[in-house]
């Protein structure tokens, strides 16, 4: 049995009231591991140990900060192999695909470790005899919740800037999959990170997530996850006025233009579609086809799903996984049932999995869902599963307006071999994010937000810097 532990003042404890939450593996339904069951005292205790961190992590040069958060990353890398099995059993995704995202995960410290050294005011003069100059300051002590999807990519994603700026960190993993946050806790201490610049706090999000975000020490929330939890923070947070940097999933749509090329497209956007289950904020879940190649993109896609194994996440041939939690299972099982009741076609999957050897396991078959009106709640609500429909359109105005109609604007991608058509798509749709004839490539450097109900805020690079600093200017008379 994993006992997963607090990171508390460069220390791993248990929650002061004793209690625990048991974490199930994925793949076999068991308990597996324990986490801390954290409220207002562990919280406390974490604040206390980053305010007497805070005055030298702040005030330590560029250069200091870079080569602790570098050391990370190399170490990151070196546990790669260790990281990613123990992300595959804790969330249920390819083993294979774990190992990208430690990959990433170390990147993302790489990354602002490097723009620790880079990032800078700005002065200019001015008419009259004046300079003016700005000062970037780090808030003070921020707040960096992540979700189960991507657990070490995600939480490393928000950790890795909030430190590069000087700012001191409460991170709290999903209590669905903690076990990267806790071995990064054991990561940042090897590198020497001082004690209490990073504080990891395990927990339910409706306790220990609540009295976090609430907290009037915690001057800045970047948080990663559903749209619902994002009202209660924004709420809780708004009379305190906290900075927000809040990205709340999507219900994204895939274009397929009859001129695209047809068999890129049928496989990207199976990878696109069913990529760790499903379970990412990114995936297309709403696939929109011209009518005039329709059933031959359809018959293409039915048949490339054939090729995609479903199973242990530890077999280097699984292309999909387990779902993350018991609970998950039965919400998109329930989608399902709601699609039929609205009068879709389930052309492909649609039903639960029970792989030898791993019979009580979470699986589900990728399903592909035809025959649903637009306004359908499984056209406009965000599964979040291995759940897609196809709709068909005649026009690109059509196109555009189904695109267009959810409440969510996070991410789309195109699939056209006109550049104009591709222009004007990229012009005209409502998502943060644009793909045109790929899925899925990412930069660091590249602002990453949402647009409506997806949430505010951009992170990636000097973007998310931004965000973890407060920004003075100063004009001077001479």
């Amino acid at each position: 049995m994993l006992k997963i532990l607090n990171f508390i003042n460069g220390n791993h404890c248990e929650a002061v009231n004793k209690n625990f939450i048991e974490n199930s593996n994925p793949s076999t339904g068991l308990v597996y591991s324990t986490l801390p069951d954290s409220d207002e005292q562990d919280v406390e205790r974490a604040i206390e140990s980053a305010q007497n961190a805070y005055n030298s992590w702040s005030n330590i040069s560029a250069e200091s900060r870079f080569k602790i958060l570098n050391r990370i990353a190399e170490l990151i890398d070196e546990k790669n192999e260790e990281l990613a099995l123990a992300e595959s059993i804790d969330q249920g995704m390819p083993l294979w695909f774990a190992r990208t995202q430690v990959t990433l995960s170390a990147q993302n410290f790489r990354f602002f470790a490097t723009a620790a050294m880079q990032y800078s005011s700005t002065n200019h003069s001015m008419e009259g005899n004046y300079v003016n100059y700005n000062q970037k300051s780090p808030i003070g002590i921020v707040a960096c919740i992540s979700s189960w999807n991507l657990p070490l990519y995600i939480i490393t994603w928000k950790i890795a800037p909030a430190l590069a700026t000087g700012n001191c960190v409460i991170a709290k993993p999903s209590e669905f999959a903690p076990a990267t946050a806790f071995m990064l806790s054991e990561i940042c201490y090897q590198a020497g990170l001082p004690n209490g610049v990073l504080n990891i706090i395990n927990g339910r999000g409706e306790k220990a997530g609540n009295i976090i975000v609430s907290h009037p020490k915690i001057k800045a929330i970047s948080f990663t996850g559903k749209l619902s939890t994002g009202k209660v923070i924004s709420t809780l947070a708004a009379p305190l006025f906290k900075k927000l940097s809040l990205e709340l999933g999507g219900k994204n749509p895939v274009l397929i233009f009859a001129d695209c090329n047809l068999e890129k497209a049928v496989k990207e956007t199976v990878r696109a579609s069913f990529l760790n289950q499903g379970e990412l904020c990114r995936s297309g879940s709403r696939i929109l086809v011209e009518e005039k190649i329709y059933n031959n993109f359809k018959k293409a896609f039915l048949t490339e799903l054939k090729y995609q194994s479903l199973g242990n996440p530890l077999l280097n041939d699984t292309k999909i996984g387990a779902i993350v939690s018991k609970q998950h299972y039965d919400k998109i099982l329930s989608y399902i049932e709601i699609a039929k009741a609205e009068g879709g076609k389930i052309l492909f999957g649609g039903e639960p999995v029970f792989p030898k050897g791993l019979e009580n396991g979470w699986f589900i078959s990728p399903t592909v869902i035809e025959n649903l009106k637009n306004e359908s709640i499984c056209n406009r609500e965000e599964i979040f599963g291995p759940v897609v429909t196809l709709t068909s359109f005649k026009t690109e105005v059509d196109a555009l307006e189904i695109a267009n109609s959810t409440d969510y604007g996070l991410a789309s991608s195109v699939w056209t071999e006109n550049i104009q058509t591709a222009h004007r798509i990229a012009t005209n749709i409502k998502t943060g994010l644009v793909w045109i004839n790929c899925w899925m490539y990412v930069d660091t450097k590249s602002p990453f937000g949402g647009m409506k109900n997806s949430g505010n805020g951009n992170s990636g690079a000097w973007n998310i810097m931004d965000f973890f600093t407060e920004q003075k200017n100063v004009y001077i008379k001479y």
